[in-house]
């Protein structure tokens, strides 16, 4: 039976995780229906093709070597079943009603034992609307891997995995987690060089560092409970913003996130904060043609300048506050923390993971992730795919992470907070659309709202 050691990032995650905090992250996608596609044609569909992908029926089990270890096996008593299921949703509004069950759904930590994926089939009549709620644990892959192994359930993935015999590879390339002994002088002069550059990493950590305390929303304790919200912008107007601003598209996003935070701030009667909400702004670090599995990021730390009372400055203080951080690298300030993990012994984490959960809240406020998606038009058992919510986990000690991502020239904006928290996650929500309009507006000339005093 073939294993793969859990690499350090991943470990992390895997021990980060407690009942009331899960660490798994998750997608809503939306289907319009056709004529003849019922709930158990879908659902069988789902089944016979997550059976399919090799990654999901990967479970994670302790390894005597390394102390503290733990390793990726094939789950030999592996039952599809036990992962996809139905779930309806009452009359009524759809996307209402699908929206609040993922959230309750989101709530749910899986599994220890088993594979640690579940997608839930969210629907009710035939030929009615239907959405596929997706968890993946973080362990088992960041965003940009999740969405590889995501992919998997869609027609058009589905047909050029058959054509191409993917489906007859093995699970995981069979892979001994014992070094060879030729290795072990090579790896003691490696070690020594990780020592060095834990220590710099670690210390640029420390520097970055603070009580990051902003608003009653982000300091709330956490409840363990769940609520989701979405919102919807449009890729065109997006790209207009950017060629008259310049910047990128994730910088107008997160100034649109800033904005959105004020006006809703404002809405809930908070005074503007004397220091601006600390977000954390996770960056791949996967190369083409490299590893597949396994967690691969970084991540920048950005004060989101909710202070700023005029749109366009927003998006200038963001655009200049990103490139210093691209300038600086990786290994500066928060986003040090997932480079770091690479740097340290698996005890490290299995022991130190309460302690770095707890640290969360002292780095950044809250989290806001873009997750890169196919520009090919995607269906399941022939339905459209209309849209993906992407959803991101919660740190401990943290109340909202947003995270968003482009498909069918929209942008689709997943918002995970904790319930009783933010309990008008909605009106964030509606905060986003509104801010983005007037940001467009501005920029194209249209009418302009009144900024948020």
């Amino acid at each position: 039976m073939g294993t793969e050691l859990l690499a350090p990032l991943d470990l992390a995650f895997w021990h980060l995780e407690s009942e009331a905090h899960p660490m798994h992250l998750g997608a809503l996608a939306v289907f319009d229906p056709v004529p003849g596609a019922t709930p158990d044609h879908i659902l069988e569909l789902l089944r016979t093709r997550a059976a399919a992908i090799p990654r999901l029926r990967m479970c994670v089990r302790d390894v005597l070597l390394p102390v503290g270890g733990a390793a990726w096996t094939v789950d030999q008593d592996f039952d599809v079943h036990r992962h996809v299921r139905h779930v309806a949703v009452d009359g009524g509004d759809f996307m209402a009603g699908a929206t609040r069950l993922a959230g309750e759904l989101m709530e749910r930590p899986l599994g220890r034992g088993l594979p640690p994926w579940q997608m839930y089939l969210i629907g009710g009549a035939a030929d009615g609307p239907f959405a596929v709620l997706v968890k993946l644990h973080h362990a088992l892959a960041d965003g940009m891997r999740a969405v590889a192994i995501g992919a998997g359930i869609f027609d058009e993935i589905a047909a050029t995995t058959v054509r191409s015999g993917a489906r007859g590879r093995p699970a995981v390339p069979p892979r001994s987690w014992l070094p060879d002994p030729r290795e072990m002088a090579g790896m003691a002069l490696g070690r020594i060089g990780e020592v060095g550059r834990a220590l710099g990493v670690g210390a640029s950590v420390v520097r970055a560092g603070r009580l990051a305390l902003r608003s009653t929303a982000f300091t709330a304790p956490s409840s363990g409970t769940r609520r989701l919200a979405t919102a919807d912008l449009d890729a065109t107007a997006l790209q207009r913003i950017r060629r008259a601003e310049g910047g990128t598209a994730n910088d107008i996003l997160l100034a649109v996130v800033a904005g959105a935070l004020r006006r809703w701030m404002a809405g809930r009667g908070e005074a503007v904060p004397d220091a601006d909400p600390r977000a954390l702004v996770p960056v791949s670090r996967r190369r083409p043609g490299g590893a597949v599995s396994g967690n691969r990021l970084s991540a920048y730390l950005l004060d989101l300048p909710v202070g700023a009372a005029d749109p366009r400055e927003r998006l200038r203080t963001v655009r200049a506050a990103m490139d210093r951080n691209k300038a600086a690298g990786p290994l500066k300030g928060a986003g040090a923390v997932a480079v770091l993990a690479d740097q340290l012994h698996p005890l490290a984490h299995r022991f130190g993971a309460p302690l770095a959960a707890n640290a969360a809240r002292m780095l950044f406020d809250l989290l806001v992730t873009s997750v890169p998606l196919p520009r090919s038009a995607l269906s399941l058992g022939g339905c459209p795919l209309s849209a993906l919510y992407p959803m991101a986990p919660l740190a401990r000690g943290q109340s909202l992470a947003v995270a968003l991502s482009t498909y069918g020239g929209r942008v689709h904006v997943g918002l995970v907070a904790d319930g009783k928290a933010l309990g008008d996650l909605d009106r964030l929500a509606e905060a986003v659309e509104e801010e983005f309009a007037e940001l467009r507006d501005l920029v194209t000339g249209g009418r302009v709202s009144a900024a948020v005093s």
